[in-house]
């Protein structure tokens, strides 16, 4: 399997996961310019971004801890074109998924508010 299928298989099951918890899928794999978001959610009187990480194995560490500064701030930018675009007028809380293995036994982790935009 490439790494775009487990990537794309990964973000399929961080939205049903997102879903059963009680989340609005607003849109997924969401692009503007060189900017994307994973997926865009409602939940409660947020805007939640969720970057997706899957890995096949933690050879290389946790796939959650793959988001790097650089990342973050891209996710920022995009989060604002986003809220431009839906004409949405919510807070925005910046969610991190990994996701470890592939089928049933994948082993996902949820990270609520994962980081905080920076300010200038």
């Amino acid at each position: 399997m490439s790494t775009k299928d487990t990537g794309n298989r990964g973000e399929i099951h961080a939205a049903a996961y997102l879903q059963k918890q009680g989340y609005e899928i607003i849109c997924t794999n969401w692009q503007f310019l060189h900017l994307e978001i994973d997926i865009a959610a409602r939940h409660g009187s947020f805007l939640v971004i969720a970057e997706v990480k899957t890995r096949s194995s933690a050879f290389w560490g946790e796939p959650e801890t793959f988001v790097s500064m650089a990342k973050q701030k891209k996710l920022v930018r995009a989060a604002a074109h986003f809220l431009d675009q839906h004409n949405l007028d919510l807070e925005v809380r910046f969610d991190v998924i990994g996701i470890l293995g592939e089928g049933e036994n994948a082993q996902l982790t949820h990270i609520a508010d994962a980081f905080q935009p920076l300010v200038k």
